[in-house]
């Protein structure tokens, strides 16, 4: 049975600078800027951040490499990393079923708890 659907717990982060890359990513021509890795025993999510002139694809999940792929805006990227390093734990959503859901999230918080 194919898994459209995976909750994995991001263990590791690699952030990747660039100055402009542009990739032919599944026929779209996109310009990168950053990429995040997100991985978590055998599964990955690879966030490219996106210089604000490029075609920005949907996102998707590569069931059979249980890999997905999200695309934001460059000036997404420090908040997202800050998230990373601050919070704990950190879910990578893969979505093949309904890609538009591809996500990451912490997971619940008291409310008020404060950090550090």
């Amino acid at each position: 049975m194919t898994e459209l659907a995976k909750v994995f717990e991001v263990k590791e982060y690699m952030v990747i600078w660039r100055q402009l890359e542009e990739q032919d990513f599944h026929g779209q021509p996109i310009r990168v800027r950053a990429l995040v890795r997100c991985t978590g025993g055998n599964y990955t999510m690879d966030v490219y951040f996106l210089d604000d002139d490029s075609i920005f694809p949907n996102p998707f999940y590569e069931v059979e490499k249980k890999k997905g792929f999200m695309f934001l805006s460059i000036r997404d990227l420090f908040p997202f990393v800050d998230i990373l390093r601050n919070e704990r734990p950190i879910y990578g959503h893969l979505r093949g079923d309904r890609p538009e859901w591809m996500s990451i999230t912490t997971g619940k918080e008291p409310v008020g708890e404060g950090e550090g």
